[in-house]
């Protein structure tokens, strides 16, 4: 056969094998209108939610909970790499229109922020190293004592009865949570040389959570302070965020860490560093995930849904860490992921009863305002 006859007969096959347009346009029709149903879904946004959150947790929790471990800033250097990228990335491709430039004015007053922004996410990798996953969900709610504290001091906000009631059931969880932790060590342990190495790993782990909620609360304040000033939006946070964080982590992990090719061997063994590479990219990308799901979840239901949505989900990844982790399973423990979960509902209707009457108030009815609280709306409306 000649080239001529190969060629005739290729596009003749070619043809043949190609489906017809008017085909072709009812797959594109089909495709597109599945694509719009699932994005207009809102249970399909709430699952998307759910799932980018736990899941980022989890993999969190296995990349650092390796026994030789000492990597932690390294990691988040790597995070930050694949975020900002994957920002870039987007923005290349007309995902994100309107990304805020880096400018040297908004960097400095920023800063802070990124300073918080890398405490919170360093307390958080060093928590999880420590604690099971229920423990750090139940201690995590109390960074929303200190938010609220936080902004009763310096916005103006107010905390109602149900809230106050919820402040206490958080902080009984937590307590049951440290007494089973506790006990769970102390029963498992065979000698007295084991029983003071595990709970002396469950200190670190509660001192490390303390100041993860300490560092949690100062970069939301410190954002809600600076984010309205600047007039950032959500992707204009995690640009800045991840940008000027990367420095500083990079800096912390060369002055702190053991970047020698036998400790990288240890950190990364040849068993499973495929698994902890692919983590790694995950968790790198898990943070755009969560901000779509995020925005995608409010979109489609609304902020009160939302917000019980975010209350909801600490059970299962309480329990996702049982199943993943092989956390202790005890009555004390159970009951300490109970009264979480059930702090967090009092929570949520307690934000939704206060905002329906924040709406029932007057339009010129206005509330004394503090000094503190008047300095920061004259600096917002600068």
């Amino acid at each position: 056969m000649s080239r001529m006859d190969e060629k005739e007969s290729g596009e003749q096959d070619g043809f043949l094998l190609k489906p017809a347009p008017h085909h072709r346009a009812r797959v594109d029709r089909g495709m597109g209108t599945s694509l719009r149903q699932l994005e207009n879904s809102p249970g399909a946004a709430v699952l998307a939610y759910c799932f980018s959150s736990i899941s980022m947790t989890v993999v969190n929790k296995y990349v650092v909970s390796g026994s030789s471990w000492n990597l932690n800033f390294l990691y988040l250097a790597i995070q930050s790499v694949i975020c900002t990228a994957a920002i870039l990335v987007l923005k290349q491709m007309g995902f994100i229109p309107n990304l805020a430039a880096l400018e040297t004015g908004k960097a400095k007053r920023w800063l802070p922020v990124s300073v918080a922004f890398v405490g919170m996410i360093f307390t958080s990798t060093k928590s999880l190293q420590f604690l099971s996953v229920p423990v750090y969900t139940i201690f995590k709610n109390l960074t929303i004592i200190v938010i609220a504290y936080g902004e009763l001091r310096w916005f103006g906000g107010k905390v109602t009865q149900l809230l106050l009631l919820s402040f206490g059931f958080m902080v009984l969880s937590s307590v049951v949570a440290a007494w089973a932790d506790i006990q769970a060590a102390l029963n498992g342990a065979g000698h007295s040389a084991e029983t003071a190495a595990a709970v002396s790993t469950l200190n670190a782990g509660y001192a490390w959570m303390g100041l993860n909620i300490f560092c949690t609360a100062s970069y939301v304040l410190g954002t809600r302070k600076f984010i309205t000033s600047l007039n950032f939006k959500d992707w204009d946070t995690m640009f800045y965020n991840n940008l000027l964080s990367l420095p500083i982590m990079v800096i912390c992990s060369l002055l702190t860490e053991d970047w020698s090719s036998t400790n990288l061997a240890k950190n990364f063994p040849a068993e499973s560093r495929n698994n902890l590479m692919i983590g790694m990219l995950y968790s790198g990308l898990g943070a755009i995930f969560i901000s779509y799901s995020s925005a995608w979840c409010i979109r489609k239901t609304s902020s009160t849904t939302y917000s019980f949505v975010g209350y909801l989900n600490k059970l299962p990844l309480a329990i996702s860490g049982i199943v993943f982790f092989d956390a202790p399973v005890t009555f004390g423990s159970v009951s300490a992921i109970l009264l979480g979960f059930f702090s967090g509902l009092v929570y949520g209707y307690g934000k939704m009863k206060q905002k329906e009457q924040s709406k029932q108030v007057l339009p010129t009815f206005q509330r004394a305002m503090s000094a503190s609280s008047q300095s920061q709306k004259d600096a917002s409306s600068s």
